[in-house]
Parts: C-alpha cells; sequence; structure tokens
C-alpha cells in the first residue's frame, strides 16, 4: 500500500499530527486538504532529501533496516527490537529510548497502523515510501565516494572459494583426518589443506578472541573457516570417533556445478555472519550501489560505516574491512587493489548482480544456529 491509500485510512488526529511535523499550511478539520498537503510536502524531492539528511545515526540505522526487511506488517516488540538493534551504547545511555524512535516516525508518516481488524495493532510502511529512501539513501550514499583509475594490480579470486571447497572435500577424501578432545584438526592437517587450496591463509594462533562468526571461527583462518562449516552444516563432513570423514552427500558434491556453488556460499555467508552483523545484507547492497567503479575503501567506510554497529572488540572499520570487504573479496564480489589514493575496490559484474538481490533477501536471512 501507498503512502496515498495509507493517508486516506489515516484518521484526522493523526493526519494532523503529521501536518504539524511538516508545518502544513490547512484547515485542521479538512480530511481532504490535509492529505493534499502532507502529499505536495512530501512529494518535492529536494524537501524529502533534507529529511532523509537530518536524520542522527540512529534514525538512518533504523530507517536502513526497515528499508531491507520484506515483511508487510511489523508488531511493536518487532519494532522496538528493530530500533534497540539501531542504537548504539552512547544513545541507549543517553536515556534515548527504542519507542522514542518509533514514535518519531509515526509522526513523520513513515509509520503507519494497519487498515483491517486484523492489522490495526500492527505496523507498515508505505512502498512507495521505501523505493524513495532507498533512491535518496543510495545518490545521498554515491554523492561522497572517491573514485580512483583502476590500480596497475589487483586481487580477484573469481570461483577460487568454491573450487577450494571441492579440494578441502577430496582432501578429507584421501587423508585420516584426526581431530583433538575439542573436535579441532591439529595444526599439521590444517597447514597441509592451506598448502591443498588454491588461496592459503595464516593459521590462527593462541593469542586474541575469536568468536560471533561462525562455528569453526575460533579454531580456523576467516576464509577456511567459512568453508568448514559450509561443509559442516550441508553435511559434506562429518567428526564422528576423532576423525573428520566425507559424506555420501560430500562425494557427490564433489561433481556440482561451481556457479550454483558460490550463490549458496554467498547465502551461507550471509547467514553465518548476521548474528554479529544484524544488517548485512544491506551493507552489502549498499557496497554493491556505491563501487561499481574503482573507489576508496575509506570512502566507502566513511559513507556506508555508520550503518555498521561495532560487535564486542571488533570495531565498526574493523568489520567492515575484514568481514565484509574481505570476505566479498573471496566471494568474487569485489576486485581489490593498491592505488596512490589508498586501497581501492570495485565490484565484479557477479558481484554486483548478487549485491542487487539482497534488496529482496534481507529479512529471509536467518541465523545458522550449529548443533553442538
Amino acid at each position: 500500500m501507498n503512502l496515498a491509500d495509507m493517508l486516506t485510512f489515516a484518521d484526522i488526529g493523526q493526519l494532523n499530527r503529521i501536518a504539524d511535523y511538516y508545518q502544513c499550511e490547512c484547515k485542521p478539520n479538512s480530511k481532504h486538504e490535509l492529505i493534499q498537503s502532507i502529499l505536495t510536502t512530501l512529494g518535492s524531492r529536494p524537501f524529502f532529501e533534507e529529511q532523509v539528511r537530518q536524520l542522527n545515526q540512529a534514525d538512518q540505522r533504523f530507517l536502513n533496516n526497515v528499508l531491507f526487511d520484506p515483511r508487510k506488517y511489523y508488531g511493536m516488540e518487532e519494532l522496538v527490537a528493530i530500533a534497540r538493534q539501531s542504537m548504539d551504547k552512547k544513545e541507549s545511555e543517553a536515556g534515548v529510548s527504542p519507542r522514542d524512535l518509533i514514535v518519531r516516525f509515526n509522526k513523520s508518516g513513515w509509520l503507519f497502523n494497519g487498515t483491517t481488524q486484523q492489522t490495526r495493532y500492527l505496523y507498515q510502511v508505505p512502498q512507495d515510501l521505501k523505493l524513495r529512501f532507498r533512491d535518496v539513501l543510495s545518490t545521498h550514499l554515491r554523492a561522497g565516494i572517491t573514485k580512483t583509475t583502476e590500480p596497475p594490480m589487483y586481487r580477484d579470486e573469481y570461483h577460487l572459494l568454491a573450487d577450494d571447497l571441492k579440494l578441502f572435500l577430496q582432501f578429507v577424501q584421501q587423508y585420516e583426518i584426526a581431530l583433538n578432545a575439542e573436535g579441532m584438526m591439529y595444526r599439521r592437517s590444517q597447514q597441509q589443506i592451506m598448502d591443498h587450496l588454491h588461496i592459503s591463509e595464516e593459521l590462527v594462533g593462541k593469542a586474541g578472541w575469536r568468536f560471533g562468526y561462525g562455528r569453526s571461527f575460533k579454531d580456523y583462518p576467516d576464509r577456511f573457516a567459512l568453508v568448514y562449516d559450509y561443509a559442516f552444516h550441508h553435511r559434506l563432513v562429518r567428526e564422528e570417533q576423532g576423525m573428520l570423514k566425507l559424506s555420501s552427500s560430500g562425494e557427490e558434491k564433489l561433481g556440482a556445478e561451481k556457479t550454483a556453488e558460490m550463490i549458496q556460499l554467498f547465502r551461507f555467508w550471509l547467514r553465518l555472519y548476521k548474528g554479529a552483523i544484524p544488517n548485512l545484507s544491506s551493507i552489502v547492497y549498499w557496497t554493491g550501489e556505491c563501487a561499481s567503479e574503482w573507489s576508496t575503501v575509506e570512502s566507502l567506510f566513511r559513507q556506508i560505516g555508520p550503518f555498521i554497529q561495532p560487535f564486542y572488540y571488533d570495531t565498526a572499520e574493523a568489520i567492515y574491512d575484514n568481514r565484509i570487504i574481505k570476505m566479498m573479496l573471496h566471494l568474487g564480489m569485489v576486485r581489490i587493489g593498491e592505488h596512490e589514493e589508498g586501497r581501492t575496490v570495485q565490484m565484479t559484474a557477479w558481484g554486483s548482480r548478487l549485491a542487487a538481490s539482497c534488496r529482496s533477501i534481507s529479512g529471509e536471512i536467518k541465523p545458522i544456529m550449529f548443533d553442538k
């Protein structure tokens, strides 16, 4: 349902609150005049852009999270959860309430109650406003990106992640791999696997914290942890009696088509990292919008970073660099190079298609919950 339809169903009290919010000059007792005045005011693109620019960071995050949620209706508790997720520690300590944020959106005419007996206690965002918000945010974000020429050298991993999944499964098929008491492969086996893959990584040391990005993230390097968790989740490998074994499903996977596998790895990554980065899909989407040409990572973070919340010891910048951009490289979505203006990144054609798909899948992606 669009804004005009929702205004028609709204009572005159809410129409007056919206008109007062935007300082519309109209008769307070004329529903028709109130609706026309609100539509005229919000129909002005410069005015609409100014409203979006004036949003504080919590409001921007809340708006972003709602834009990428495909649900048509929200209960109050669902909205409170989204609003709480949008607020950082400082805002919470300052006494800002998630419900205050929701009330502001309701007064601005961006959030309405349902129009039927079944939905009267639920909330919805006008569909046409969602599209306009996304368009305005895209223009605003892209305007602040620093473009560069193509760097002299760059890294592109194409579909090597799917290749390395098969190489890992082949290794498990061919060799006996012992697990320690914690269910982790011994370092010698890990190094042998690294030497076997197209993309090798440094093994995880004992220092530092590692949690929140998958079942095996604490034990294995970032990229390989994704491969291992994918194989374990889909029961391609099994851990039994202190050994790692290839399953019958794993044997069948050795003949899988590469492109389809990469799509599944991408969707799995979104689910695996969603617990730590709840709005990951939207960050990937905005990166796709902003980095269609070679662009500095610094300017991408400056524009998109405010949507990212820290996760324990991971700062927003570390999350964008290590958990998002680096993993998008491994997924073949971006190529990364060094330029005189700094590190620079560009979406691949494949990556642009995957990022665009995040418009409709964000709310469908549920975090991965592993069996113990």
